[in-house]
């Protein structure tokens, strides 16, 4: 297992990186997962407002924060779940797929956002409290939305631009930021 620490981070610098990813006015009442010693995804913090955070998991090579709405949490978790038992990304897909369309697994009726700080040769300075050598991408969910229900392109035209990913499934979302080629990107916690 490839390791960017030497050790976990402490709970407070966990939570200092994972917040980062969210608006500066939703930081402190973000809920925070991180990991533990032995790489298990624990809550170091509940929060009092709409964001869930999830840190820079400190056993995969790069750095990745993400901030999502609460009502994706379900969405979330079940895909953490389904890695957890093995399963590869393109069956996790498949899988969620199944159960959204068959009312077991529920999606928000509203668009929902996930807000993502990450970069291949990313870091977090604890000394500065910054990130370096990442970029934000915006990520807002829309179950089943198509190219005709949202006029959106359904790839990149301009670098940050927004565009459609995953047209007509469960997975709809309009991405806005640096297309997913030019990181460590595709459905890697979704």
């Amino acid at each position: 297992m490839l390791t960017a620490y030497s050790q976990v981070p402490p709970a407070a610098e966990q939570i200092a990186m994972a917040v980062l990813a969210a608006s500066p006015e939703q930081r402190d009442g973000a809920t925070v997962y991180g990991y533990d010693a032995n790489g298990n995804l624990i809550e170091l913090r509940k929060g009092t407002n709409e964001l869930i955070c999830l840190t820079d998991n400190p056993f995969t090579k790069g750095f990745e924060v993400d901030c999502y709405h609460k009502d994706l949490e379900p969405f979330m978790a079940r895909s953490r779940e389904l890695r957890a038992q093995g399963k590869t990304n393109p069956e996790i897909f498949d899988i969620k797929e199944k159960e959204v369309r068959e009312g077991k697994l529920k999606m928000p009726d509203r668009p929902t956002t996930l807000q993502v700080l990450s970069g291949p040769e990313g870091h977090y300075n604890p000394t500065t409290g910054e990130v370096e050598n990442a970029e934000y991408r915006y990520v807002v969910y829309v179950p089943f939305a198509t190219q005709e229900t949202t006029g959106l392109p359904i790839k990149p035209v301009v670098y940050g631009g927004a565009w459609l990913m995953n047209p007509g499934t469960h997975r709809a979302h309009i991405m806005i930021g640096p297309p997913p080629n030019t990181r460590r990107y595709e459905m890697k916690r979704q």
